[in-house]
């Protein structure tokens, strides 16, 4: 298929490659400063060209004008996911140092109140911008429940994968892929399970108020999910009744 004036297949190669070199130095760093072993290394590298292929296919299918700045922020965070998700896999070998972990996960946190910001002050809104950043927010929450479930046990992991279980229930009931309207609470829970998973994970909290801590965050993320898997149940009753009224009408 020829390719349109307004896309550059080039710039999408240059990207998401800068972007795929960025965490192989990571990771080289990280090897370097705390020995880093095998399952870090090999995590690292299947992340960072996961991160290239699924970028580079989405780009395509997309075909944006440019990659934009709030994309490349986003693309940083994700170097940074990609730094904690190998230090997450060598934990279980070895303890990473606190500092380094929790110094780059919050790094990592921070970003995510930037690229937002940056995408709407320079008018690169895009939904695979928005996608982009949500993946990278999931897969962030789901490797520090992994993390943190080590030490409080399997029932953390409801944290990371309840969001990928939602996504799986949608390909059952196709009416959980509905629209939902905008949220400030639900925006809150969501922001908030990262900042209380690194809590727990810091090990600054005694070992009782970090079980509180995550079990906050999972009652929240429980109540959000709830609240609007209801909604959606309603709003898709609802449709189905219009739609049977109108049928009866056509049919009368």
């Amino acid at each position: 298929m020829a390719l349109n004036n307004t896309y550059d297949a080039r710039l999408v190669q240059q990207e998401t490659a800068v972007g795929a070199g960025l965490q192989i130095l990571l990771l080289a760093l990280l090897g370097t400063a705390i020995g880093m072993g095998p399952a870090g290394w090999l995590t690292g590298l299947v992340f960072a060209v996961a991160t290239w292929a699924v970028l580079s296919r989405a780009l395509h299918r997309h075909r944006p004008r440019s990659f934009g700045p709030a994309n490349r922020v986003t693309l940083g965070r994700a170097t940074l996911v990609g730094g904690v998700t190998a230090l997450v896999a060598d934990s279980f070998q070895s303890s990473p140092p606190v500092t380094l972990f929790v110094g780059l996960t919050a790094v990592a946190l921070i970003l995510d109140g930037v690229d937002g910001k940056v995408a709407r002050r320079t008018g690169t809104s895009t939904p695979l911008g928005a996608r982009f950043d949500m993946e990278v927010d999931a897969f962030l929450i789901l490797v520090l429940s992994v993390y943190v479930s080590m030490a409080h046990g399997p029932w953390v992991l409801l944290i990371g994968g309840m969001r990928y279980a939602f996504v799986a229930a949608a390909r059952v009931w196709p009416w959980l892929n509905a629209p939902l309207p905008p949220s400030t609470a639900r925006k809150t829970v969501a922001a908030l399970q990262g900042v209380f998973l690194l809590l727990a994970a810091s090990g600054l909290l005694p070992y009782a108020l970090e079980f509180g801590v995550v079990a906050t965050a999972l009652g929240a993320l429980v109540w959000s999910f709830g609240r609007d898997i209801l909604w959606l149940l309603r709003t898709s009753r609802i449709e189905e009744v219009l739609l049977e009224d109108v049928r009866e009408l056509v049919a009368g």
